[in-house]
């Protein structure tokens, strides 16, 4: 069939939380959010069952994956917001976060079937979600003495981790190893893993890496001893042979410059590959590198065949993946590889395979 399929590789998967867990010695809380970034969230797990935790941002997330793992602890990244989210997060063991004073205010009114863990989180410098720096023992003490909270851990997270010569990183670790806190913590994101040895604490929470992607600007994957999990790839089914000065596609944004062949893939914005993505953004066609020309559509591309004489209709087109890394097609793109993974639509296939 001629449409766009992601396959997905269990192999590289594993591949990647080995490459987490000889980082650091700390216990893994696996970020499975967002349906794995994309990914499938209850065939990620599967995969990722020696992490100690799983971490998602929404409670039906949360939901779905103790259906399928009873006794695993679960932790909400954001907690939640009422009183009724509360209690369901005690009557299914799940861990939370806990980010701000109405949190408390809800726990203190919560009628829990099961204390729960928490996660106190201190905003260091992302000022997003978090105590003050000021309020963080009240917080700490607050919390300790509800009879529905079983442990407390604290937590923060970075913001510009990614970026190796910001000074930013070092600034959070030191507010963050000022805190008082004798419980254990948890800071490090998939960039402070592979960067910042300081950082690991008791616990790491790898999110972009598992998946096979580089944390870090201007790198990509495989730089860092990465396997891409997600091949995404279609068919062309067309060759179009043009004559020097033809446009191509919506608006004839793209003039051939010469005669030359283009090719028609069909995938588009409608399976998730970025409309924005301009003209000489890479793809591959049989195992060689081309590069997208024109506008995307709703259903197709088309590919410059210049460097892929050989090309048919048939021919494979990887948008990224094994071959192609997400991370420089999203450079092409102006965007990031969390965006490609988390866009790629429900009507594409997602075939799992070792």
């Amino acid at each position: 069939m001629s449409y766009a399929i992601a396959h997905l590789s269990r192999s590289a998967l594993l591949h990647n939380f080995q490459r987490v867990k000889a980082s650091t010695s700390a216990k893994v809380v696996a970020v499975i959010k967002a349906n794995a970034y994309g990914h499938g969230v209850l065939e990620a797990a599967e995969v990722l069952q020696e992490a100690e935790v799983f971490a998602v941002a929404r409670l039906q997330e949360a939901i779905e994956l103790r259906a399928q793992w009873p006794d695993k602890p679960i932790l909400l990244l954001e907690g939640v917001s009422d009183i009724e989210a509360w209690q369901c997060c005690g009557e299914h063991h799940f861990d939370a976060v806990v980010h701000c004073q109405d949190q408390i205010l809800q726990l203190a009114q919560a009628v829990m079937v099961a204390p729960i863990a928490v996660w106190l989180k201190v905003d260091t410098g992302m000022h997003r979600l978090g105590f003050p720096l000021g309020q963080t023992e009240h917080a700490i003490e607050q919390l300790s003495s509800l009879p529905c909270i079983k442990s407390v851990k604290l937590m923060t997270h970075f913001c510009c981790a990614d970026d190796v010569a910001s000074p930013m990183t070092g600034q959070q670790l030191l507010v963050f190893n000022g805190i008082p806190f004798e419980g254990e913590c948890s800071m490090a994101n998939s960039a402070a893993i592979l960067s910042r040895p300081d950082a690991s604490k008791q616990w790491v929470r790898p999110g972009i890496m598992l998946y096979g992607s580089s944390p870090f600007t201007g790198k990509s994957g495989p730089d860092d001893d990465l396997q891409a999990v997600m091949t995404l790839h279609t068919k062309l089914i067309s060759i179009q042979s043009l004559a020097k000065g033809d446009a191509v596609g919506y608006s004839g944004t793209y003039v051939c410059p010469e005669d030359m062949k283009i090719g028609v893939a069909a995938v588009g914005y409608a399976d998730g590959y970025p409309r924005h993505a301009p003209s000489g953004t890479p793809v591959m066609v049989d195992g060689n590198l081309a590069a997208l020309v024109g506008r995307v559509s709703m259903d197709m591309i088309t590919i410059d065949l210049r460097q892929v004489p050989n090309a048919v209709v048939g021919s494979v087109v990887e948008l990224w993946g094994s071959n192609l890394s997400a991370d420089l097609v999203a450079d092409a793109a102006g965007t990031i590889a969390y965006d490609l993974f988390c866009g790629v639509t429900p009507r594409v296939p997602k075939i799992w395979g070792d």
